[in-house]
């Protein structure tokens, strides 16, 4: 395994890229979800509220306003984990902030061969490959500046991103089912 460095050093890219922020996320559930009091709540049938002054929000709120783009595109069972059910729950507030959420469901995810692993990539040149646990617990990040693999992260967000759906599409469907 490469070595690994605490997600915390690669923060300030949040604040720093230039053009496009893209997210990749292929878990069925994260670790810092369930140990925090909303999603304790959403198990319990309370639908969470957005948060708009969270500083994830904030900054993606001023980031936009400067013209940048936050994207991400959330692989989904069918049907969809608890945990992916409270991400699309609360995918709503960051939807208000400015970032375009959307999910693609895991068979097709899978045709399409993106990769297995949760991603960043910044301005189609900087990957940050998230490194999980089996218990869904970020362990570290790995900065990688391999050109072929940065390409690779490219074709993988213009591969899924014509095919995913928006969150809010998905989540009306789920919820009227539950």
């Amino acid at each position: 395994m490469p070595p690994l460095i605490p997600f915390t050093e690669i923060t300030h890219l949040f604040t720093e890229f230039e053009h496009t922020a893209w997210r990749l996320e292929t878990r069925r559930g994260y670790a810092s979800d369930r140990q925090g009091a909303r999603y304790q709540a959403f198990t319990r049938g309370i639908e969470p509220e957005p948060e708009p002054d969270h500083p994830w929000n904030v900054n993606v709120r001023q980031r936009t306003a400067q013209g940048a783009q936050f994207s991400r595109v959330r692989i989904i069972d069918e049907p969809p984990t608890d945990g992916q059910r409270f991400l699309m729950a609360t995918a709503a507030g960051n939807v208000e902030a400015g970032e375009d959420i959307r999910v693609l469901p895991r068979s097709a995810a899978e045709r399409l061969e993106l990769p297995d692993f949760d991603l960043w990539l910044f301005d189609s040149r900087v990957l940050v490959r998230m490194h999980i646990d089996d218990s869904d617990t970020t362990i570290g990040v790995e900065i990688v500046d391999d050109p072929a693999q940065v390409l690779a992260a490219c074709r993988a967000r213009d591969a899924a991103w014509p095919h995913a759906i928006p969150t809010a599409e998905v989540w009306a469907q789920v919820r009227s089912s539950v």
